[in-house]
């Protein structure tokens, strides 16, 4: 037997039906801010792919992709810039860290967001990131690291975790690395993850003891490169419209 709170059985007695909800898809957002000309200028000046369906940008470091520190404006909130007459704006498939520049893609449509979503959720994304990792020595040219990671939150930021595999909040985390000739105390390289847990890279690579170039929040020890993006990323994924997979 179903039961009911007191207040629903109220309702059902009243009479009264639920007045119809908006889908999710029909509700108009708006923007924190007023956009200015610049701001729409500078994200115009992002794009480095678009068609019908999908837009590629090529995020700077420094950017939130969401969400963000202060009341400053995030890439998520410059989509307005391209908004519809009917207050419809495009939608991010997937974020990257504010400190890492590379290609963010974003959906046009209502179901280039759902494929792409779904997508991204079934790993049919190739992700790669280039990096420059500080105290090489003992890292082999290419490899595995396969290490759950749990978050944890501190105040108003969020940390990922190295945890053991029965910890009650471990997530399954693997990222496939290569890294190149050295350059004295660091050498650069590229990494691919296969999940997409926040802050992987930076905490696998921190956790085997080669911590990416200016990382402070996971390794206070790792060398700094004044000016130089944390990380480059690129990505391909199949398309909406099922032409062959994009590469950005």
């Amino acid at each position: 037997m179903v039961k009911h709170s007191p207040q629903h059985q109220k309702a059902q007695q009243s009479g009264r039906r639920r007045p119809p909800q908006p889908r999710k898809q029909d509700i108009v957002r708006q923007p924190v801010k007023p956009l200015s000309r610049e701001d729409v200028a500078w994200v115009k000046s992002m794009i480095v792919f678009e068609d019908a369906l999908i837009m590629g940008f090529n995020k700077p470091s420094g950017l939130s992709s969401q969400g963000g520190r202060g009341d400053g404006l995030n890439l998520d909130d410059m989509m307005f810039a391209f908004a519809r007459s009917n207050g419809k704006r495009p939608n991010l498939i997937h974020r990257l860290d504010r400190d890492t520049s590379g290609i963010l893609l974003v959906a046009k449509t209502h179901p280039a967001t759902s494929f792409l979503g779904k997508a991204l959720a079934r790993r049919a994304f190739a992700k790669t990131y280039l990096c420059v990792v500080s105290n090489p020595d003992g890292l082999p040219d290419k490899g595995t690291i396969e290490v759950p990671l749990r978050r944890e939150e501190i105040g108003r930021e969020s940390y990922s975790r190295v945890c053991d595999p029965d910890h009650a909040e471990a997530q399954a985390a693997r990222t496939d690395f290569e890294v190149f000739e050295p350059h004295e105390r660091c050498r650069p390289g590229q990494c691919s993850p296969y999940t997409g847990r926040m802050h992987q890279i930076r905490v696998h690579l921190a956790h085997v003891g080669a911590p990416i170039a200016g990382d402070v929040r996971y390794r206070t020890a790792a060398l700094s490169l004044d000016g130089f993006p944390r990380q480059a990323a690129d990505a391909a994924c199949p398309r909406p419209d099922l032409s062959p997979p994009g590469r950005w």
